[in-house]
């Protein structure tokens, strides 16, 4: 059978024994599907998988994969999306973590759905990113992009926060709350979901704005449309922590703006035949579960 992707990359959760052996058996399987495989540098030096096989660094990928094949957690797909957005190569995620609503394909059915995948039969899923910056008195002072959400919270101090809110260059309100949770389709249903955000569907074109324990009642989750600026202005005496898919952070001081907008780019999923997005949410929220008997 031909293969639809010629070259395949794995990119695996560092330090685990168990993704090691996955990523081990799954090149030997690529290899026999005739695929160029290639093991992301991080990957092979952590598991020791790589003898035998081409080792290349995040940009080799973009430059020469066809796909990416993401063995872990959803944390290791959230940061192999954001490096290899910007390149365009689709991504496929097998379930090595917890919960897995990225990394979708079960580790049990890994050779199945994968060979599903190169024999072109998968679903195609398109995801938006966030661009933010951090601008400090004119300058820019910090930028990256996430695919899940910016959180802005009140780091280590024990008390509230505020800040004020604008929206395409309008004001919104001004907030006193452990901070606020800026958040994509994709990542409702992580950070967000827990501070009683609403789940968007990854086909909704929004992004939802949780407050974090606001001192107010009457502050409720907004979602805003994907073209819409977003700024948020630390007010003093506070200063604030940001956090980008709970990977990267920048420690803000008060008068620091942070703007987020809909990144340029989108990343690519990949899903087996047969994926349903609402399937997901029953499995993984256990919707229509039995209650459990004292």
């Amino acid at each position: 059978m031909q293969n639809v992707f010629k070259t395949v990359a794995l990119i695996g959760k560092y330090q685990s024994p168990e993704v090691s052996d996955a990523v081990l058996r799954l090149a030997l399987f690529l290899r026999e599907r005739d695929c160029e495989v290639l093991i992301e540098q991080g990957t092979a030096s952590a598991t020791g998988v790589g003898a035998g096989f081409c080792i290349a660094a995040f940009d080799q990928i973009g430059e020469r994969a066809d796909l990416a094949i993401v063995l872990g957690g959803d944390g290791t797909m959230l940061t192999a999306a954001r490096r290899l957005a910007s390149h365009g190569v689709p991504l496929a995620g097998v379930n090595q973590g917890r919960l897995g609503f990225l990394t979708d394909i079960p580790r049990e059915e890994m050779f199945e759905h994968v060979g599903e995948i190169l024999a072109g039969r998968a679903r195609r899923d398109t995801r938006m990113l966030l661009d933010a910056e951090v601008i400090r008195a004119g300058e820019r002072v910090f930028q990256t992009t996430a695919l899940n959400d910016a959180v802005v919270s009140k780091g280590e101090i024990g008390r509230l926060m505020e800040f004020e809110l604008h929206l395409d260059g309008e004001f919104v309100y001004r907030q006193r709350s452990d901070g606020i949770i800026l958040c994509t389709p994709t990542g409702s249903t992580a950070y967000a979901m827990s501070a009683n955000g609403p789940i968007l569907h990854p086909g909704v074109t929004g992004i939802a704005l949780v407050p974090l324990c606001p001192h107010a009642l009457t502050h409720r989750p907004i979602t805003v449309s994907d073209d819409c600026q977003i700024e948020i202005v630390v007010q003093a005496p506070h200063d604030a922590r940001i956090h980008f898919d709970g990977q990267s952070r920048f420690d803000a001081r008060a008068g620091d703006r942070l703007r987020v907008r809909r990144a340029d780019h989108v990343v690519t999923l990949l899903h087996p035949p047969g994926y349903s997005y609402y399937s997901i949410l029953r499995e993984k929220l256990h919707w229509s579960a039995a209650p459990r008997l004292p």
